[in-house]
């Protein structure tokens, strides 16, 4: 899954290629979509809301895709080979004049009229790189269950929009709380800072090639993909496992040292397989 930064920068790349632009070709490559034709159409642009992709042609057509775990939109100049994967992986193709935005293994693809797109975006909270962000209203959301593990009730789009696996685990490390702990049993003062601080590390990184959350020149991320070698604070391993309720488990990093709170059990299944989806 990918996090609210990354889809950001596909946004921009989408909406910078095409805005304005008349399409000279589409190609849809979905069974249900296989016959669409937007040549001659002007795109008015493409936004992200959390991790969706909606863009917008005139007429009142929206494109409404989402990455998921593999999705990629790549832009190419007019004669420049596509480079993004095998054809056979090429969902969707966007050309004008002089650009070409290309979709690889995306996961969700569907039109639906520009007035309907609450239908496929209403559910989720407010988002974090958004002109929806509301602080207030993303931390009621969190508290509204308060028995829910952090990590968990992080990554609920419904709850914030925005936030992967990668910010999952910085957040927790950063607020000093595994991300098993009940979000009920945060410290009113980290409760306090938990939406602005989520919000400015993406803000942080939203034009950044390289994500960053620790703010040292070597390296770049405090715990997530560092199992086992030592936390950059206190020299205890890194560990790793699973969290999740067994249909969308995530593969979690933590410091056991820095972060309280309860953790798996030490039997816990080490997390190298399937990466199961989570309400986006």
């Amino acid at each position: 899954m990918p996090e609210g930064d990354t889809v950001w920068q596909a946004a921009r790349r989408l909406h910078d290629a095409l805005s304005g632009q008349v399409l000279t070709r589409s190609d849809f490559r979905v069974p249900k979509y296989a016959t669409v034709d937007l040549s001659g159409r002007t795109v008015l642009g493409t936004t992200p809301r959390g991790k969706h992709l909606l863009t917008r042609f005139e007429g009142g057509l929206t494109l409404h895709t989402h990455l998921r775990m593999e999705g990629a939109w790549k832009v190419f100049g007019t004669g420049e080979r596509w480079r993004g994967g095998p054809a056979h992986q090429i969902r969707a193709v966007l050309a004008t004049a002089d650009r070409t935005a290309v979709g690889y293994r995306l996961q969700v693809l569907e039109f639906l009229r520009t007035g309907e797109e609450e239908r496929v975006v209403g559910h989720l909270g407010p988002d974090l790189l958004g002109p929806d962000w509301n602080p207030d209203r993303a931390l009621a959301n969190l508290l509204a269950d308060p028995a829910r593990p952090l990590g968990e009730a992080l990554l609920d789009q419904r709850n914030l929009a925005g936030i992967g696996n990668i910010y999952k685990s910085e957040l927790c490390f950063l607020l000093g709380a595994t991300p098993w702990l009940p979000v009920g049993a945060l410290p009113a003062d980290r409760v306090a800072v938990l939406p602005g601080l989520a919000q400015r590390l993406l803000e942080a990184n939203r034009d950044r090639v390289v994500r960053q959350t620790t703010g040292l020149r070597n390296h770049d991320l405090y715990v997530y993909g560092r199992a086992p070698r030592p936390c950059l604070r206190c020299r205890t391993p890194i560990r790793l496992a699973d969290q999740g309720d067994g249909s969308r488990e995530r593969p979690t990093y933590w410091c056991p040292a820095c972060q309280t709170g309860p953790a798996p059990s030490p039997g816990s299944r080490s997390a190298h397989g399937t990466r199961p989806r989570t309400t986006n």
